[in-house]
């Protein structure tokens, strides 16, 4: 009997795992998980669809913290790594394959980002240095905050640019809340940093919000405005979203 139903149990993980060399977009999540856990048994099935309502779904699951991972009920360390390396390894598919990318456009600038910022539950900046051709020479994340704001200090961000060589920047930072909406705080922020630019005869091409599957650019919005006073003190991204 017991040869039987595992028997059974390796025909159906044969019958996913052909499923997926053939046509990977019939599985569904925890047929996947299951794939990747290489679950011959129910209970190891039954672990990703247990994962995946733990977390809420796939999007959530992917946000996940390596130590949240690592303790959830039978999961474990070995097998948190497989998903944390699964998904670092989608993240970095829909990274540009060059080291240098020309970014002409905020989607392009988002399409860029999105892989790395869309997911997280916390705020962080980014300032992206360019040349006169707008070929990326830096992405340097010089602030990490909280679920709805993030202190940025300018002197981290010009020294960011100035050790690109850059000659224009663009700034970007992520909203958790999924809304890419710009607060106030965002507005004020970027024209502090557009003031502070000018010192260092840096142009300002843009500051782009990511969100869950969308992104707002200050630029295309009209909102990116110039302006002749800046302060040295720490600044405050995000706000109410």
């Amino acid at each position: 009997m017991e040869r039987g139903h595992s028997e059974t149990e390796d025909g159906r993980f044969q019958l996913s795992r052909e499923r997926l060399l053939a046509a990977p977009h019939t599985l569904d999540d925890a047929e996947l998980l299951g794939v990747l856990f290489g679950g011959r048994s129910r209970t190891v099935r039954g672990l990703g669809e247990s994962l995946l309502a733990a977390a809420g779904g796939l999007r959530a699951l992917a946000s996940m913290e390596p130590s949240e991972l690592c303790s959830a009920p039978g999961l474990g360390r070995e097998r948190a790594a497989q998903v944390l390396a699964a998904l670092e390894l989608a993240r970095r598919a829909q990274l540009a394959p060059d080291g240098r990318p020309r970014l002409r456009t905020a989607g392009e600038v988002y399409r860029y980002l999105a892989p790395r910022l869309a997911l997280l539950r916390h705020e962080v900046f980014h300032v992206l240095s360019f040349n006169t051709r707008n070929v990326l020479l830096g992405d340097a994340r010089v602030a990490e905050g909280t679920t709805d704001a993030c202190t940025v200090d300018p002197r981290e961000v010009f020294r960011a640019a100035l050790a690109a060589r850059a000659t224009a920047v663009i700034f970007a930072h992520n909203h958790p809340s999924g809304d890419p909406e710009p607060s106030e705080a965002d507005l004020q922020l970027t024209r502090e940093l557009q003031a502070g630019a000018r010192i260092f005869h840096l142009r300002v091409l843009d500051h782009v919000v990511v969100g869950a599957g969308r992104y707002v650019s200050l630029a295309r919005s009209g909102l990116l405005h110039a302006v002749l006073s800046s302060t040295g003190e720490a600044l405050t991204a995000g706000g109410k979203q």
